[in-house]
């Protein structure tokens, strides 16, 4: 029997969260890379989902493209050590790229693969050219670790200068009480304040892939991102943006 939050999700999507669904519905995986000059370059944009192992990132990736094995988990946690890059659009003419990176913080990885991954998420956060967001998964049960806070650290620059978006889930939200989800949504804004200027663009959204919860926004979102990634680039080119409806 279907679940009747699922159907009752389904039938009021918007127009334009369905839109939005659809278009992350077509992500596909494309090439792995264990090293940043293996990665493919181009001009489109890519948006990048980091967190700790067990936040549930490669859930809401699988979440967000309807496809159950699409970002891999391992069985055992930060045994995962690539880059998985997943395009979307027309299939003869993708418009975005996501990148799945390693998932960070568990205990029983080397100290020296740490280290290593460390440095390769630095600098792909870092010098990525084609880098436009950054999604972070985080537990709203543990909150913003340590090393959730390096990684920001990293990209904190070019999200201050609005160059790179920034959108934090709150995973696993259905395991929350309403009292804990909005103590968590503001526990996460304030700690996100440091990285606030006029030009950033953050935002922080509950998000649980059994309720279904924020699966739309987050896809609103990054089709948003998308989009406002192509109008800069024509603008840079002297291109004309294409003309869409009010």
């Amino acid at each position: 029997m279907q679940n009747p939050r699922i159907l009752q999700w389904r039938m009021n999507i918007t127009p334009a969260a369905k839109s939005a669904l659809a278009w992350t519905h077509t992500a596909r995986f494309l090439t792995t890379a264990s090293h940043l000059d293996q990665l493919p370059v181009h001009e489109l944009p890519e948006i990048a989902f980091v967190g700790r192992s067990n936040a549930g990132k490669s859930t809401a990736i699988n979440m967000l493209a309807q496809h159950k094995r699409l970002a891999f988990a391992s069985k055992t946690p930060g045994r995962t050590q690539h880059i998985n890059l997943f395009a979307l659009g027309p299939k003869d003419a993708p418009d975005a790229y996501f990148a799945d990176l390693p998932g960070y913080g568990y205990a029983a990885v080397e100290r020296a693969a740490k280290l290593r991954w460390q440095q390769v998420m630095a600098d792909y956060l870092a010098v990525r050219r084609s880098l436009s967001g950054v999604v972070l998964m985080v537990d709203p049960r543990i909150g913003l670790t340590d090393l959730d806070r390096q990684l920001l650290a990293w990209v904190a620059p070019r999200v201050g200068t609005g160059e790179v978006r920034l959108l934090v889930l709150l995973t696993k939200a259905d395991k929350l009480s309403r009292k804990q989800a909005d103590a968590a949504v503001q526990a996460a804004t304030v700690a996100l304040a440091d990285l606030s200027t006029d030009d950033a663009d953050i935002g922080v959204l509950l998000f649980s892939a059994l309720d279904k919860r924020g699966v739309e926004d987050a896809a609103m979102a990054l089709r948003a991102w998308v989009t406002g990634a192509r109008v800069a680039l024509q603008a840079l080119a002297g291109l004309t943006p294409p003309r869409t409806d009010p």
